[in-house]
């Protein structure tokens, strides 16, 4: 039973994730936290971490280490299976449709109209994330004084070696990890 409800919930984000990795975190944590209850929302937290880390397609890799987490290797095949299933049958209808009739004024107009709400998905999940990171809840507490200020630092410092200097996110994770050990661990 498992294994339907894992295929069937990856199945549900791989057939609505439309804008990528990012676009799929609400999807994601709507499914392993709020409704299925496998994860935690800070343990959800930790596998974005870990899925934008490793290589490969962030929802990808949150299907297969949710899957692993709840059932096993088997389970992490199937969520896999799951995640990948309906984007394969739409990219291979919507690659044929976009050849055939992508001079069509309607096709880059639903084009156009589809990036916002992209970008709406995506900052949702941000903004949930930094929730979660500065106050350690899920939603704003009602005193906001109650702030996490080594994760405002880390935050702040990595934003801004990102904009300015433009580094690889591969050393910026690598810099906050370093600096959240020393920050956390260590003082």
């Amino acid at each position: 039973m498992i294994y339907l409800e894992l295929f069937w919930s990856f199945f549900q984000i791989g057939l609505f994730a439309i804008g990528g990795g990012y676009a799929a975190m609400p999807l994601i944590q709507a499914q392993v936290v709020d409704a299925r209850g496998w994860l935690s929302l800070a343990q959800f937290a930790d596998v974005m971490a870990i899925s934008e880390m490793t290589p490969g397609p962030i929802a990808l890799n949150a299907a297969t280490f949710v899957g692993v987490q709840t059932a096993g290797i088997p389970g992490g095949i199937v969520a896999t299976i799951g995640c990948i299933v309906p984007p394969c049958i739409i990219m291979t209808l919507l690659a044929y449709l976009y050849y055939r009739y992508r001079g069509l004024s309607v096709i880059q107009g639903i084009l156009a109209g589809l990036r916002p709400a992209v970008i709406a998905m995506i900052a949702s999940a941000a903004l949930s994330l930094v929730i979660l990171a500065f106050y350690g809840t899920r939603t704003l507490p009602a005193d906001l004084t109650v702030i996490n200020w080594r994760a405002v630092v880390l935050f702040a410092a990595a934003l801004f070696v990102l904009r300015k200097w433009k580094v690889s996110p591969i050393w910026a994770i690598a810099g906050t990890g370093a600096a959240g050990l020393l920050l956390y661990a260590l003082l």
